[in-house]
């Protein structure tokens, strides 16, 4: 669901002041009775989880405050810098309203960020809104705030504000409404010179979900609401002339509307590469027109993540999501066989009922589908989803502490939850990553990709007691080890799948124990900045 304090991908910008606030003296001279001046300042901010990141909901916000406007101030962060430094830098603005984005990636530091600002400034008026704190219960303690928005918040804030500024009493929780979508400006203008250079820019064309997915949020929102397709997509075409290439769709369900999907396809097609643009779809519907479109983006220029979660129908039965087999399965090899689209799978591990066995068949089938990246998830009880129904039947245990994760439950022991934990971990660094097209196959040539990629994962585990910092040289020297002494591969056919690896980016260097292989192995080098020794984070 959508929130104007919150957008489900992350975001970054730490812009310190926003440069689209255009001057009134004109206005003033020949209209004075327009003439507002506020005696509050607001600032609107957030911790986003990366610096390339931009929150399109604190604009909305900001876009929609009216007379308040020139009075209002964006500052971003993000969840790496420190929490004392971020507090120094909104007490220097000296406002009176202070609204922060909630989200599950950063509630814990926006809990500790609430602590040390209501110490050393208990007079500012603090209110949150986004996802953290659109449902109860609230797991994480911000009992210190003044005020709380659920939902969309686009108009709430502004409102909100206004009571404060007049002394009006309002509620400390201002419950959930939709507003309607034609009365909302557009926020696209107050993407900044610098955020257009240097961060993905946030956009949508509708807000909410069809379906009732029992994990998601977007499953509470009551109906899909489409914006005027073609104001958007007057605003796309600024951010285009401003010089934007890098577009992230924020909507749950971009090729539901087939009318308006083609049209944003059309957008962009009639744009010169290079560009990027990233979609969120359903699996299960590329009708003739849509897929003449994407067949013609060229390489590297569109991004589809496709929610699979399951492909279990009796799983997909218990958590209320639709499951068309055979449309996914052609779907997928149609993006596979006849796109240059980057595709993105996602899987969950700890769904109501599926064992380790029955998600061994989910990646297994994928597998044999596609070699596109497979994002693998751990299930999340977010509040306010219906997933809760199912604790008591399948004894759901999960973690108060974000991000919410199950610990274990009728299939799965807390044992088996972290061996999967590492388990993802492992598949994005080897499998994701790209760095082991070749020799990673010979991992499980023939046989099960899960069952083999299972027990690696428990094996790196053993050798080097860690999930993280482990550079990109030990990664293929452990991969290296593993193929010769416990699959019994041949060291030289090994090397032969593994030098070209190492070798694709110019720059990098052949570890010691390949070099005795390397004159049987032609290498076609890529130009490249990446060393060999680069740390996955």
């Amino acid at each position: 669901m959508f929130s104007p304090f919150h957008k489900r991908d992350t975001y970054t910008p730490i812009n310190f002041s926003n440069s689209q606030v255009f001057p009134l003296l004109f206005l003033l001279a020949v209209w004075p009775p327009l003439c507002y001046t506020s005696t509050m300042k607001i600032i609107l901010s957030t911790l986003n989880s990366r610096y390339t990141h931009s929150a399109i909901g604190l604009r909305y916000l900001y876009a929609n405050m009216q007379e308040l406007q020139n009075d209002t101030h964006i500052l971003e962060f993000t969840i790496n810098e420190a929490i004392q430094g971020i507090a120094e830098k909104i007490l220097d603005q000296e406002p009176d309203i202070l609204g922060l984005g909630v989200y599950i990636w950063n509630v814990d530091k926006i809990a500790e960020l609430i602590h040390i600002l209501k110490k050393v400034a208990p007079k500012l008026i603090i209110v949150l809104g986004g996802p953290e704190v659109s449902y109860l219960p609230f797991r994480v303690n911000l009992d210190a705030a003044d005020y709380i928005i659920q939902g969309e918040g686009d108009r709430a804030f502004y409102e909100l504000c206004k009571k404060i500024e007049n002394d009006i009493p309002a509620e400390r929780i201002t419950p959930i409404s939709l507003p309607d979508l034609k009365n909302i400006k557009l926020p696209y203008e107050y993407y900044s010179d610098h955020d257009i250079q240097n961060r993905y820019i946030y956009v949508e064309i509708s807000r909410g979900c069809p379906f009732e997915c029992e994990f998601c949020l977007s499953s509470m929102d009551e109906k899909v609401r489409a914006f005027d397709l073609e104001v958007v997509l007057e605003e796309f075409e600024k951010l285009w002339e401003r010089g934007a290439r890098n577009f992230k769709f924020v909507d749950r369900t971009f090729n539901l509307n087939m009318k308006a999907a083609n049209m944003v396809l059309d957008f962009f097609l009639s744009k010169e590469p290079p560009y990027f643009a990233h979609f969120e779809v359903i699996p299960d519907h590329f009708p003739k027109s849509l897929r003449e479109k994407i067949k013609s983006f060229p390489h590297g220029a569109l991004q589809l993540e496709i929610g699979i979660q399951t492909l279990n129908p009796e799983i997909a039965n218990n958590i209320a999501r639709q499951l068309k087999l055979d449309k996914i399965e052609e779907n997928i090899a149609f993006l596979e066989n006849e796109t240059t689209a980057h595709i993105h799978l996602d899987l969950i591990v700890g769904l109501p009922g599926e064992s380790l066995e029955s998600f061994g068949k989910n990646l297994d089938e994928l597998m044999r589908l596609s070699s596109c990246e497979i994002q693998i998830g751990i299930l999340k009880k977010l509040s306010g989803t219906h997933i809760k129904r199912h604790d008591e039947t399948f004894s759901m245990v999960y973690s108060d502490i974000p991000p919410y994760d199950i610990l274990q439950n009728t299939h799965l022991s807390f044992k088996d939850i972290q061996i999967m934990k590492r388990f993802a971990r492992f598949w994005d660094i080897y499998y994701n990553s790209g760095n082991f097209k070749r020799s990673l196959k010979l991992l499980w040539e023939g046989e099960s990709v899960y069952e083999n990629f299972y027990a690696f994962s428990l094996w790196i585990y053993e050798q080097t007691d860690a999930t993280h910092k482990i550079s990109l040289q030990r990664q293929a020297e452990l991969l290296f080890n593993y193929l010769a002494t416990r699959k019994l591969r041949n060291k030289a056919d090994v090397a032969k799948a593994m030098i070209p690896d190492i070798l694709k980016l110019k720059g990098r260097a052949l570890p010691a124990y390949l070099k005795p292989f390397a004159n049987d192995v032609e290498v076609a080098s890529k130009l490249g900045t990446s060393g060999f020794n680069k740390r996955q984070n």
